[in-house]
């Protein structure tokens, strides 16, 4: 893998600053598949329930985050122009961190309200009342973790903007061992505490979220670069910022939105067809899940990248790392898919303690899929890191409406019921609207920068100095 990099400096580029992204996301998602694994113990029914209240919540805490995201282009963005003309942007970045500081509040306020009023809704849809049951008192005890969950991550794009994220990845790994701490003794009542099961894990997973902003907060303030810029109250602040950061984020929210959406329709499609058909789901749905935190550590890097190329004008570099980006993806999507072929029941034992035949057999069937599914996952995201990049991101809400739900969820249905594949019908379905929306998204971008290209001088577009 060295080698692939050996003498390529955006690729190294890339890596320098996808790799620690990546690292944090994959740290953060063990918190929630070691959830998964720790509701394995109590049950199929559990795993369906448990599975089920996950999903819902990385639907809204997904959609907030998207809210946001722009938060990190922002200051690549101001922090580069302060480069150019050899100025300083402190102003500029706290009224950025101040405005992003304030929509995760309020997101997550109305979020967990949403998050607890799914528990009863979802009764309406042909959810099994028994799993629902189950998943109420575990929405509640998540709800609470949006809050500090989404400050977490204004603080997360406001190190990625800096170029700084190395930070990110001590807390997350603290926050594995910390959430199993906690959570094995609230499930099973030890050291004199009441046995709460499901909801053990979410107050578990509410208290590991506030233990890791507070920690990354005081990391961040102890950093003499990034304390520099940081903003002590989210007030005041201005309204132009606010429009631009809400223009920019209302369309990645809906984006990651309605991919998150989907997973969400598709998960109770899943639960039509019964509890074993929602926990083979929601098994391998995690291991896919855990390949996708690397997509979005490339996603991140290569759109901080796009964003610092554009401001300088280099536009042939920002069209050469996008096909960095997707060969990088291609190679790690391919030798996790080589293990879910050659080694099946080793990568789903450790999600499966209850070895129920029908859920195994699901499971073991869905895994195929996913080595096809995963690659166009991760191009898809990547595809909207490099619109982000451009401030292109009203384009990638619309091409993820025609690649998820004009393509993918009726291409699912009709696999699952007329055509009679069940399980495995919903996610080839799903991979059909992925590689969709992967390649509008990436013929979206090319057509972008191949404009700037032409309309630019050519001594702005051939000039590629790269970032200091």
């Amino acid at each position: 893998m060295n080698a692939l990099f050996r003498g390529d400096t955006d690729s190294r580029r890339l890596v320098a600053l996808a790799a620690p992204i990546a690292g944090t996301q994959l740290a953060q998602v063990a918190v929630s598949t070691t959830n998964i694994a720790l509701m394995g113990t109590l049950g199929v029914r559990e795993v369906a329930a448990g599975g089920l209240a996950l999903v819902l919540f990385n639907q809204i805490r997904t959609m907030c985050v998207g809210l946001i995201t722009a938060t990190g282009n922002q200051v690549a963005s101001a922090v580069s122009r302060a480069e150019q003309r050899r100025g300083f942007a402190e102003v500029e970045i706290r009224d950025i961190l101040r405005t992003g500081f304030l929509i995760a509040t309020v997101s997550a306020l109305l979020g967990g309200a949403v998050l607890v009023a799914s528990g009863w809704v979802l009764q309406w849809l042909g959810q099994d009342a028994g799993v629902l049951a189950a998943a109420r008192p575990l929405l509640i005890a998540l709800a609470p973790g949006l809050l500090p969950c989404l400050w977490f991550q204004v603080l997360r794009q406001y190190t990625v903007g800096m170029r700084r994220p190395q930070a990110l990845l001590v807390v997350t790994l603290g926050s594995v061992v910390l959430n199993v701490a906690l959570a094995l003794p609230l499930m099973h009542g030890w050291a004199g505490l009441p046995a709460l099961g499901l909801t053990g894990i979410g107050i578990a997973t509410t208290l590991v979220l506030t233990v890791s902003c507070v920690v990354l907060a005081l990391m961040v303030t102890r950093d003499p670069q990034l304390n520099a810029t940081l903003p002590l109250w989210m007030w005041p602040v201005r309204r132009e910022t606010l429009c631009t950061e809400l223009r920019l984020g209302t369309p990645i929210a809906l984006t990651y939105g309605s991919e998150a959406g989907l997973f969400s329709v598709l998960a109770l499609v899943m639960g039509a067809l019964g509890p074993a058909a929602l926990a083979a789901h929601n098994i391998v749905y995690q291991l896919v899940y855990i390949v996708f935190q690397v997509a979005i550590g490339l996603s991140h890097g290569v759109s901080i990248l796009v964003s610092r190329a554009v401001a300088r004008y280099e536009f042939r570099a920002a069209r050469t790392l996008a096909a960095i980006a997707l060969r990088q993806a291609a190679l790690i999507t391919t030798l996790v898919g080589v293990l879910y072929v050659a080694a099946p029941d080793t990568v789903l034992q450790p999600l499966l303690t209850d070895r129920d035949p029908t859920t195994v057999a699901t499971a073991r069937g869905l895994l195929p899929i996913a080595v096809v599914l995963q690659f166009f996952d991760a191009a898809q995201n990547i595809g909207n890191g490099l619109l982000r990049g451009v401030q292109e991101t009203a384009a990638g809400f619309r091409l993820s409406l025609v690649g998820y739900w004009i393509v993918g969820l009726p291409t699912a249905l009709a696999l699952a019921f007329p055509a009679g594949l069940g399980a495995a019908g919903v996610w080839w379905g799903l991979t059909a609207g992925l590689a969709v929306t992967a390649g509008l998204m990436l013929r979206r971008y090319r057509t972008l920068i191949d404009r700037r290209v032409r309309t630019r001088p050519r001594v702005l577009a051939d000039s590629m100095p790269g970032p200091p």
